[in-house]
């Protein structure tokens, strides 16, 4: 993000004053949101002597944390007089609010600038008032790194397995099809099938969709008999690394937030909600000669989600997100307070604070 030293507009700086004087009044509430969090990982990490052409079965999956999370407003006067060209930036530096980012290329330092709460979305401008509104349309706001020869894959090889990985990405969390409730059929053909915990794990989840098996941890999904997507733009941004891993494999680490805008189901009804999701997916891109494994395949090695509006306590198999109108003026979760589109704080963090009972309240949606 430039720190170039434009100065800002007086109408900037009278809107940054009203919204720092406004403290957290108004703050739109997210009593029903879940920032759900839940880690697994798929390789067993036992010690023993691994064999030639072997395969590691994947851990049953454990666990899960929720979160509901409750509205920060930060109203920094003295950091913007020592550093008046960083708030610029956050305010599009003269642009507008949709003016584009740059790519994530790393973490950010901090979280994005809080809106105004007065601009709601809307039918004809969904992703008013969230930082999304700069954000990348689908895959576009997915950085995808430079490939290089690594492990045991070619220069070509890698930059195909990172492809792929953001194919799985697409397929998993942008299809129209897979949102609207369909088989992610693409998806699950680029993970490997020799991978038999994970199969069985995806085959109960969509068959019976449930605490320890919900297809929301690895898929996006919404029920069209209570919402509809709002056109067919999904908000996303961040970014695809890798490494080489275990015998050789190719790593690949995918951290990406995507921001879904929704309507009720019903015409005419034009309030938008939105449902944020940020996933961590790691997979590994085998060694055939080492690893039993489908040829254009990877194992799975990790998957963690996060999501805020997408219904507490939730165990259909289906995001189910709460409207504005719906809320009562004082619910609250009791659980920690999360900023949906802060990505400065790694999953790691987010897994570590999660609660697996209480939910907590949205800072913003």
């Amino acid at each position: 993000m430039s720190k170039g030293g434009a100065s800002i507009s007086d109408e900037e700086w009278e809107r940054f004053q009203r919204e720092a004087e406004a403290g957290t009044q108004g703050a739109p509430q997210e009593p029903s949101a879940r920032a759900r969090m839940v880690t697994r990982r798929l390789r067993e990490e036992s010690g023993r002597p691994e064999g030639w052409r072997t395969h590691e079965p994947a851990r049953k999956p454990r666990g899960k944390g929720r979160y509901v999370v409750g509205l920060i407003l930060a109203a920094g006067l003295l950091f913007v007089a020592m550093d008046p060209g960083r708030v610029t930036d956050w305010f599009g530096g003269g642009g507008g609010d949709d003016t584009p980012l740059a790519a994530e290329s790393e973490r950010p330092g901090r979280p994005p600038a809080t809106e105004s709460v007065d601009q709601q979305p809307t039918l004809q401008h969904p992703f008013r008032g969230s930082p999304a509104a700069r954000w990348g349309d689908g895959t576009a706001g997915i950085t995808v790194p430079e490939a290089r020869a690594t492990g045991w894959m070619s220069k070509a090889q890698v930059s195909q397995a990172l492809d792929r990985s953001r194919d799985f990405l697409a397929a998993s969390n942008l299809d129209s099809g897979v949102l609207l409730g369909q088989q992610p059929e693409k998806a699950i053909a680029l993970i490997n099938p020799e991978q038999k915990d994970v199969q069985d794990y995806l085959t109960t989840a969509f068959r019976a969709p449930g605490k320890d098996a919900d297809p929301l941890l690895l898929f996006s999904r919404f029920a069209t008999e209570k919402v509809r997507l709002v056109g067919d733009v999904v908000k996303t941004r961040g970014r695809i690394t890798y490494r080489e891993g275990k015998r050789g494999a190719v790593e690949v680490s995918t951290d990406v937030t995507y921001v879904y805008p929704l309507a009720h189901a019903a015409e005419g009804r034009d309030e938008v909600a939105r449902t944020i999701v940020r996933r961590e997916v790691v997979m590994s891109w085998d060694d055939p000669a080492k690893v039993i494994t489908e040829p254009g395949t990877f194992s799975l090695v990790s998957y963690k989600s996060d999501t805020a509006n997408g219904g507490c306590d939730n165990d259909t198999g289906f995001y189910l997100p709460e409207f504005r109108s719906a809320r009562t003026a004082t619910g609250s979760g009791s659980g920690p307070e999360v900023d949906p589109y802060d990505r400065s704080t790694s999953m790691d963090a987010r897994m570590q604070a999660a609660d697996d009972t209480d939910c907590g309240t949205a800072t913003r949606s």
